[in-house]
């Protein structure tokens, strides 16, 4: 167990607990949380930062306003439900188009087809907290529908890729690529079973995935190969993860980011405790990074300088 324990230090591996103990807890001021768990706060400080985001349609915060779904969707065929202080994917819902017959009939990223009635009883669970982290009341954020580029199209399945970048102290450390498959429903969430691939810094390409912790080279559900692709605006990308650590105030931070086809790269979600998964998809530990990054860390080094140092020490 020990010499196991020397190989993983070895090879720079980030475990769960030294993870919260030493990063989560040291770097992240529990008062600052909300401003990553309650994604409306989240939208409203990008926004005030000037950061791009999914166009907001509507919030509902109470069971009496669930009746107004209909009314805030009523000039959009598209658009994604989730929770505002969700975790993990679950309770997001999202909506491709509308039956052809019948407008009050909406067809799910996987196809499925569901009634305005359904909807309307899973934004009322959601307001009811039954996905939120505390398990306190919630509310429902119903939002633009992301179009993804289509250079993501043969490695995805049903669903809206997106960009996982870990930022640490400002400093972009480390990123993946999370693609849907048949098995996460169309969701890009690694738990319920996402592809994740790793990402060279220095140039955007993706690298090999893992899927269910196991590496894989294509894609479980299009048998496409998933390295060698080349993530748009990538230099971009970095950049406006790096900002993100001045919108939070957090040092160990995830950011989530999708690449519109129209809009291009917007903030997505933010996230106090992303997961270590991003370590196996680089087939990398995280920790001689972040090691390099307390080396040259400058507190007065701007965003692009902090990203422009990522794509110099950190390309594969």
């Amino acid at each position: 167990m020990f010499a196991t324990a020397r190989k993983l230090r070895a090879v720079g591996l980030l475990g769960l607990n030294e993870r919260n103990s030493e990063y989560i807890m040291r770097l992240n001021p529990r008062h600052l949380y909300p401003r990553v768990d309650d994604k409306v706060l989240t939208k409203k400080l990008a926004l005030e930062a000037n950061m791009a985001v999914p166009d907001m349609y509507g919030v509902i915060r109470h069971q009496s306003d669930v009746r107004r779904f209909a009314s805030i969707v009523a000039d959009h065929d598209s658009f994604v439900v989730k929770p505002a202080q969700g975790s993990g994917g679950d309770g997001i819902v999202v909506v491709t188009g509308r039956s052809k017959r019948k407008r009050d009939s909406f067809r799910l990223a996987s196809g499925r087809l569901v009634t305005q009635e359904d909807i309307e009883h899973h934004i009322s669970n959601t307001v009811g907290g039954q996905y939120s982290l505390s398990g306190n009341p919630d509310a429902a954020l119903i939002e633009y529908c992301v179009n993804f580029d289509p250079i993501f199209e043969e490695v995805s399945f049903q669903g809206v890729p997106d960009v996982r970048i870990i930022v640490y102290r400002g400093y972009p450390a480390m990123a993946m690529v999370r693609l849907p498959t048949r098995a996460s429903d169309g969701k890009a969430n690694l738990h319920q079973g996402a592809v994740g691939a790793g990402v060279n810094m220095g140039s955007g390409a993706t690298l090999s995935g893992v899927h269910h912790h196991n590496v894989v080279d294509d894609h479980p559900d299009t048998g496409a190969l998933i390295a060698g692709i080349i993530i748009p605006q990538w230099e971009f990308i970095l950049q406006s993860a790096s900002r993100c650590y001045e919108l939070t105030g957090l040092g160990y931070l995830g950011v989530d980011i999708v690449i519109d086809r129209d809009k291009g790269p917007l903030i997505l979600e933010l996230n106090a405790r992303p997961g270590l998964n991003i370590q196996i998809a680089n087939r990398i530990g995280i920790l001689t990074r972040v090691h390099r990054i307390d080396e040259i860390y400058d507190p007065n080094a701007t965003p692009d300088e902090r990203a422009a140092f990522a794509l110099r020490a950190f390309a594969v």
